[in-house]
């Protein structure tokens, strides 16, 4: 019984480590962020919304106001923005008429490749002090992650 306790213990201290891992990376991705965004005049919801467009091959107005936890009224406003700035299309499903499809446009996904490179680069800084295994353990624990949120 000691051993479960003293594991749950380490767990629970691994999950504090992690944590605070990922509030400093958050908040050091958010600082090297912020320029590139003055200089695009994109918004941090913005920003992740043409990153998840990125990973995606379109999205509705209705699933985008719905992942970004706005209404419709205020997702629209965003998209237009990013219209205006070329980084999205709209253009209407094959399937329905009716329905707005929105599209990320090389311009924009370049915006998300340069990002997604100095975060990366940031990374690589960071793991050539650590060692292969601990590595492995913490990308697992990030595909887990990303497969629990997605």
């Amino acid at each position: 019984m000691k051993q479960s306790s003293h594991s749950n213990s380490m767990a629970s201290e691994d999950a504090q480590k992690l944590a605070d891992f990922v509030i400093f990376s958050q908040r050091s991705c958010m600082l090297r962020l912020s320029p590139k965004l003055s200089e695009g005049r994109l918004s941090y919801p913005q920003f992740f919304l043409l990153a998840y467009l990125a990973e995606e091959e379109g999205l509705s107005m209705s699933n985008i106001a719905k992942m970004m936890g706005h209404s419709t009224a205020a997702a629209t406003g965003m998209v237009d923005k990013l219209q205006e700035l070329n980084y999205i299309t709209r253009s209407t499903a094959a399937a329905d008429r009716r329905k707005i499809l929105v599209r990320i446009t090389s311009k924009g996904r370049q915006v998300v490749e340069q990002m997604r490179s100095n975060i990366a680069q940031d990374f690589a800084d960071m793991m050539q002090t650590s060692n292969s295994s601990s590595i492995k353990q913490a990308s697992k624990v990030i595909a887990k992650h990303k497969k629990i949120v997605k």
